[in-house]
């Protein structure tokens, strides 16, 4: 049996931890709310670029040459994943899960003879594949802050356009998780490049516009931004789930603390009324053999 001492030593270790857990809650759960933010006011201008993406497609098909990043390339031979997750650890699975995710995908493209080129926003997914033995070819650190995040998408969506152009990668696609709820971020695998024929299944226009210069080039500067825009999009969703996933994970964590510090209070408690009742017999069985001498 554990020694009074042990006991307080235990119970001076969680309440710190506990301590430690409970402001760590707090921290997560103010950034959620402004990454949430974030996130939600960047939504109604995705889905609005989308809607004009979907008109000029719907009239991309009569182009005599339409833009590469919407046609792409055939046959497939290089995939560029971009995986984003976080950069610290006590999230819960949110890193586990999300690199367990991008193994599978690399799995299936390697089993149709498809060379996987991986990018990482973020240390942790990075870490994990490179334990599962695969080679990434760039991590960014600390970029995913709403703050700096606009700045690293275009420095990120040049990069991977360039790649493109260079003909290096055929088709790229962005791996995250998109923020639902606190507890509920599913995974994505989006196809940015070539980009997802759904646009071209978005309603019609209010209104006509008038295109100028012309449709192929607008559609190729929106093709662009919209890359660029999908990167930023994706990044707000990530981090906000990262938050989300963090906030739970230390409110579990808390609520864990404090049923231990019940448990060991309460072996605490039964361990020195046990010493106290084994030193009070001693004292009574003294006493009577005095008494009886």
């Amino acid at each position: 049996m554990a020694s009074l001492k042990e006991f307080r030593t235990r119970i001076a270790s969680v309440q710190s931890t506990q301590k430690i857990t409970a402001a760590m809650k707090m921290v997560s759960g103010a950034k959620l709310r402004r990454a949430e933010e974030a996130a939600l006011r960047a939504r109604p201008y995705v889905e609005h670029l989308q809607r004009i993406l979907g008109y000029l497609l719907s009239r991309a098909k009569d182009l005599k040459k339409p833009p590469a990043l919407l046609t792409g390339r055939a046959p497939i031979k290089t995939v560029l994943l971009l995986v984003f997750s976080s950069d610290r650890g006590l999230c819960g699975s949110f890193n586990t899960n999300i690199g367990r995710e991008t193994r599978k995908i690399i799995a299936s493209y390697q089993q149709k003879g498809i060379n996987v080129q991986i990018m990482c926003v973020g240390r942790k997914a990075a870490d994990f594949l490179k334990n599962q033995g695969f080679a990434i070819q760039e991590v960014l650190v600390d970029h995913m802050h709403p703050q700096r995040l606009l700045k690293t998408s275009q420095e990120l969506s040049q990069k991977v356009l360039s790649l493109f152009q260079a003909e290096e990668v055929d088709s790229v696609h962005l791996l995250y998780r998109r923020f639902l709820s606190a507890t509920h971020s599913p995974f994505v695998d989006r196809r940015v490049i070539p980009v997802e024929d759904t646009f071209q299944e978005t309603e019609t226009l209010a209104a006509i516009p008038e295109i100028e210069p012309s449709e192929e080039e607008v559609l190729r500067l929106l093709l662009e931004h919209h890359l660029e825009l999908q990167l930023y999009q994706a990044g707000l969703e990530s981090f906000a789930s990262e938050q989300g996933a963090r906030t739970t994970a230390m409110d579990n964590a808390t609520r864990n603390a404090e049923d231990m510090l019940a448990r060991l209070t309460l072996h605490y408690n039964r361990t020195r009324q046990a010493l106290i009742t084994k030193e009070l017999t001693e004292i009574i069985s003294g006493a009577e053999t005095l008494g009886n001498g």
